[in-house]
C-alpha cells in the first residue's frame, strides 16, 4: 500500500473524481500535461478550478447559491475564531465572482 500524502496545506487527498475520455482526448492530454511541466494530477485540479466558467444564472443555479451561501453563513455563526478559515472564504469568494460576472453580463446587455 503506498504511503498517505498530504497536501500543501496539510490535507489528505483521498477524494477520487474520474471521467471517460476518448484515446485521441487521453493523447492531446497527455501531451499538455508533459508540456506543463506538473503531475497530471495538478494539472487537472488547475485546470477544473482556475478555468474560466461562464455561469448562466437561473432558478437552479440561484437555489444552489442560496443553499451555498446559507451553509457558509451557519458555519460563521458556528465559528469562534476570530480569523475566518480559508476553506470557508473560498466557496463564498466563487459564489461572489460568480454573481459579480452576472450583474456585468446583466448590466452590458451581452
Amino acid at each position: 500500500m503506498s504511503k498517505k500524502v498530504m497536501d500543501k496545506k496539510n490535507r489528505w487527498r483521498n477524494v477520487v473524481v474520474a471521467f471517460r475520455m476518448s484515446p485521441e482526448e487521453a493523447a492531446e492530454l497527455n501531451v499538455q500535461v508533459a508540456l506543463s511541466g506538473l503531475s497530471k494530477q495538478d494539472y487537472l485540479i488547475k485546470c477544473c478550478l482556475e478555468h474560466e466558467i461562464r455561469v448562466v444564472c437561473g432558478r437552479k443555479v440561484a437555489r444552489q447559491m442560496q443553499m451555498y451561501l446559507q451553509e457558509i453563513l451557519d458555519e460563521l455563526r458556528l465559528s469562534e475564531q476570530k480569523e475566518v478559515q480559508e476553506e470557508i472564504l473560498t466557496p463564498l469568494i466563487h459564489v461572489l465572482e460568480i454573481l459579480d460576472a452576472e450583474s456585468e453580463y446583466a448590466e452590458y446587455g451581452a
